[in-house]
């Protein structure tokens, strides 16, 4: 009897996995089913693109949050310079 070598899990695995995908690419309709795997990965990718700018809008929010915060905040009242108010003469014929 000849001795076999011991093969590791990731080594079958590989190998099963291996025959897994020629059997699918022989299968019927195999091409939808990787044509619907290509739109997936072209969307996941998108989607991942479009969460990294989250961040930026994350950080554009809190700027503009504390701009508000600081226009909202009661500031001290400001004195305004008037003109002195100047008093009609009074109609002085009261007999």
């Amino acid at each position: 009897m000849a001795a076999r070598e011991p093969r590791d899990l990731l080594t079958m695995l590989a190998d099963r996995g291996e025959e897994a995908i020629q059997r699918l690419s022989d299968a019927p309709g195999a091409d939808r089913l990787l044509g619907a795997a290509q739109a997936l990965r072209d969307r996941m990718d998108e989607m991942q693109k479009r969460i990294r700018g989250i961040d930026a809008l994350e950080k554009r929010v809190a700027e503009l949050e504390k701009k508000f915060e600081a226009l909202s905040a009661p500031s001290t009242p400001k004195r305004t310079t008037s003109k002195p108010r100047t008093r009609k003469p009074a109609s002085g014929g009261s007999a």
